[in-house]
């Protein structure tokens, strides 16, 4: 049953209920649709030649699950993630008997020993499959809490009315793992004083070794089991120090959120949402226009800022074919939960096992694709 939901949603391309952008060839989106405590948007657009980004919604017998998953490398393991992650949540919170942060940690690394056997097995036809990782960024609303666990610099915004309830305020929710911050920065040497190369300016910004810009994700095994950088495919990276030990980890920040009456929405999204507006430009569209559809208006406004900073217009760029786009920017997936709080009272209420089997909506594989083919799975 648990495996029934993650079939392919691609259907939803062919079917029009999940359908891309007229404008925009690239850019997908489904506009509404129900969650067990509100209403979500879901929408994406493609830069990279394949769809890097995966994203989804999951109504379960525990609650409502979000996750964005922001591939690097390649699709393969934000791919993998979209496919196992949930399945392990629900598992042990079956075993916990409800939600909590130790059960979002569990499927964290159930998710990445699973990813690191399917890298042991490909090894040896497909040895790149040790360079791909994702960024990691899953919510769970459960009895009323919002649980938030993320590895890597996705971001959830909270949007929120102020006390006068006239205005509404952005409030970040998710701790972010990117060493173009000084406080991870300083992490990384603390755990790792006998390597002044842990982490390196090059290109224009900070990397891990020089390489990655985030200290934490799903994959990346050969940044984490020193016997896998010894292929000859790495050396390319021509490290000063050899890696000894692992230099990123799997481990979820997580943070826990108790869900109050003034509480309006949340905002979900890769970091290529984040590159280009602020939280509160991004609370602030979603407060001032309509909920269908909402997550494709955050994205144009993101597309419109990058045609802005190249001095080219919107439509021009909408045009630029997937590949090349990437210069411009980033594939970005964007999802809004909004939170009816009568459901929240009333679910909270409900058995945990009154509903049976799983509601999920996924992003599409790739925007051309209505078909998905499983990592190391034959069609």
């Amino acid at each position: 049953m648990m495996r029934s939901c993650l079939r392919p949603i691609e259907r939803f391309l062919c079917g029009g209920r999940g359908v891309t952008d007229r404008g925009d060839a690239l850019l997908w989106h489904r506009d509404l649709k129900p969650h067990s405590f509100g209403d979500f948007s879901i929408a994406a657009v493609q830069a990279n030649s394949s769809l890097e980004d995966q994203g989804q919604v999951l109504n379960s017998a525990f609650g409502t699950y979000i996750g964005v998953y922001d591939g690097h490398g390649g699709p393969e393991a934000s791919r993998f993630i979209n496919k196992h992650l949930f399945p392990h949540v629900e598992k042990y919170a079956l075993e916990e008997g409800g939600m909590s942060a130790e059960v979002l940690q569990k499927a964290f690394n159930a998710t990445e020993q699973d990813f690191l056997q399917l890298v042991k097995r490909s090894w040896p036809t497909h040895p790149q499959i040790a360079s791909v990782g994702s960024c990691c960024l899953v919510g769970a609303i459960s009895n009323n809490t919002l649980y938030v666990a993320n590895c890597g610099d996705s971001r959830v915004v909270l949007g929120s009315l102020c006390e006068t309830k006239k205005s509404i305020k952005a409030e970040r929710l998710s701790a972010e793992h990117n060493v173009a911050l000084e406080e991870v920065r300083e992490e990384l040497r603390a755990l790792h004083p006998d390597d002044s190369h842990i982490v390196v300016f090059r290109q224009g910004v900070w990397r891990v070794k020089g390489i990655i810009q985030v200290s934490r994700s799903i994959g990346d095994i050969y940044l984490k089991k020193p016997d896998f950088h010894k292929d000859p495919l790495f050396a390319q990276f021509g490290f000063p120090v050899p890696l000894q030990r692992a230099v990123m980890t799997a481990e979820p920040s997580i943070h826990v959120h108790q869900l109050k009456p003034q509480d309006q929405f949340l905002i979900f999204a890769s970091d290529g949402l984040w590159e280009q507006i602020t939280d509160k430009e991004a609370v602030a569209i979603v407060q001032k226009n309509p909920r269908s559809g909402i997550a494709k208006r955050l994205i144009r406004a993101a597309l419109q800022e990058v045609a802005k900073k190249r001095e080219m217009r919107y439509s021009d760029l909408k045009n630029i074919e997937r590949g090349v786009r990437r210069h411009f920017h980033d594939d970005i997936t964007v999802i809004v939960i909004y939170l009816d709080h009568e459901l929240l009272n009333a679910n909270s209420k409900l058995h945990l096992r009154s509903k049976r089997g799983f509601d999920c909506t996924s992003l599409p594989v790739d925007i051309f694709s209505s078909t998905e083919m499983g990592v190391g799975e034959s069609s």
